[in-house]
C-alpha cells in the first residue's frame, strides 16, 4: 500500500513540475510566483497550462441575474483581454467586469445583481459528484446482479470503506440504536471530502475542498443535523446543565450556547486550512526552482515536492476521516440517551 502511495505521489509531482512551466513562461513584469494564489483561489475560467504565450484554458459560464435586466449568460473569455488573457475593469461586458482578484463587479456600483456563475470550484464539485455517482451506481449494480457474493471490481474498493465508516465511526460514536439513521450522511461526507481532496492534488485541479465557502456549507449541514435531532437531555445540558449551582449557570449556559457554534466553526476551519496550506507549500517549492534558477535548488525542490505530495495523499484521507469522525461525535452527543438516577 505504501509503495502504491509513493508511486502515485511521484507521478503527481512529475505532473506538477510539468505544468509549472507556465510559471517560467510568464510574461515580462509578471511575478514568477504569481501562480500560487490563482491556483488556490476560485476563478471564472479553468486554466490548464501556458505554452509559450498561448494559454490553454476552459472558459466557464458567467450567469448573472439583475432585477432590471433579468437573467444573462456570458462566457468568462468575454471578460478578458484576448492577448494578455487578463481580467480587468477595461474588459467589461454589458455593465459587468471581473477584476484581477477574480471578483465579479457591476460598473455601476449602485446596481443590484446576483452571481450564479459556474466557477472553477463549482465545476470541480460537479466532477466530484459525477465520480461519486459512477462509483456508487456501479457498486450498487454489482450487488443487485450478484446478491450474496464477494465484491469484485469497484464494489471491492467501496465496501471496506463503507464498513469502516459504519462500524468504526458511526456505531461507536452514535450508538447501536440510531447509528444506521445517520450512516448515509456520514458516508456522503467522507466520500465527498475524500474524493475532492484526492482530485484536488492533480495539477491545475480546483482547490474546492480548500474553499471556505464549501467547508462552511458542510459544517452547516452537520450543525443543522446535530441540533434538529438533539433530544431533551441534549438541550437540557445546554440551557440548564444538571448538577451545576444556579449562580454558575449564568456562566455555563452562555459557554454551552457558544459551543453550539464553535464546533461547526472548528470543522470548517480545520478542513479549509489543512487543504489550502498543503497546496501552497507544494506550489511554493515549485516556484523556488524558477526564482533561483539553480540546478541544486531544482533537485532539492523536486525531492521535497515528491515527499509533500506523499504526505498530502495521506492528509487528504485523514481530513475526510476527521471531518466525518467529529460530525459523528457531535451527532452522538445530541442523540445520546442519559441514565437518570
Amino acid at each position: 500500500m505504501v509503495r502504491k502511495f509513493l508511486c502515485l505521489s511521484i507521478l503527481l509531482s512529475i505532473f506538477w513540475l510539468g505544468f509549472s512551466n507556465s510559471v517560467h513562461a510568464a510574461g515580462d513584469g509578471e511575478s514568477k510566483t504569481g501562480f500560487i494564489l490563482p491556483h488556490v483561489m476560485d476563478n471564472y475560467e479553468w486554466h490548464f497550462a501556458t505554452v509559450g504565450h498561448t494559454h490553454v484554458t476552459l472558459p466557464l459560464p458567467v450567469i448573472i441575474y439583475s432585477p432590471d435586466q433579468g437573467l444573462e449568460f456570458f462566457l468568462s473569455s468575454n471578460f478578458q483581454n484576448h492577448e494578455t488573457h487578463k481580467f480587468g475593469k477595461d474588459y467589461g461586458v454589458n455593465g459587468y467586469y471581473i477584476d484581477e482578484n477574480y471578483k465579479l463587479h457591476a460598473a455601476d456600483e449602485s446596481r443590484t445583481f446576483y452571481d450564479f456563475s459556474i466557477t472553477k470550484n463549482v465545476m470541480m464539485m460537479f466532477i466530484v459528484i459525477a465520480v461519486l455517482l459512477f462509483l456508487m451506481l456501479n457498486s450498487a449494480k454489482f450487488y443487485k446482479r450478484n446478491p450474496g457474493t464477494a465484491p469484485k471490481g469497484i464494489a471491492s474498493f467501496i465496501e471496506p470503506i463503507v464498513i469502516f465508516v459504519r462500524d468504526e465511526i458511526a456505531l461507536p460514536n452514535i450508538g447501536h440504536k440510531k447509528y444506521l439513521k445517520f450512516t448515509p450522511y456520514l458516508l456522503t461526507l467522507f466520500f465527498f471530502i475524500w474524493v475532492g481532496n484526492i482530485l484536488g492534488l492533480f495539477p491545475e485541479a480546483a482547490n474546492f475542498t480548500g474553499n471556505i465557502a464549501l467547508t462552511f456549507t458542510l459544517a452547516i449541514f452537520t450543525f443543522i443535523i446535530t441540533n434538529v435531532n438533539g433530544n431533551k437531555d441534549y438541550w437540557k445540558h445546554v440551557f440548564a446543565t444538571p448538577g451545576v449551582p444556579v449562580p454558575l449557570l449564568l456562566i455555563i449556559v452562555p459557554v454551552e450556547i457558544i459551543g453550539l457554534f464553535t464546533k461547526p466553526f472548528a470543522l470548517m476551519v480545520r478542513l479549509f486550512v489543512a487543504i489550502t496550506a498543503g497546496h501552497i507549500v507544494i506550489l511554493s517549492f515549485i516556484a523556488l526552482i524558477f526564482v533561483f534558477e539553480s540546478m541544486a535548488v531544482g533537485v532539492a525542490s523536486t525531492i521535497m515536492v515528491v515527499f509533500i505530495n506523499f504526505i498530502e495523499i495521506l492528509v487528504a484521507t485523514i481530513q475526510a476521516y476527521v471531518f466525518t469522525l467529529f460530525s459523528a461525535m457531535y451527532i452522538g452527543l445530541a442523540v445520546a440517551e442519559h441514565d437518570h438516577h
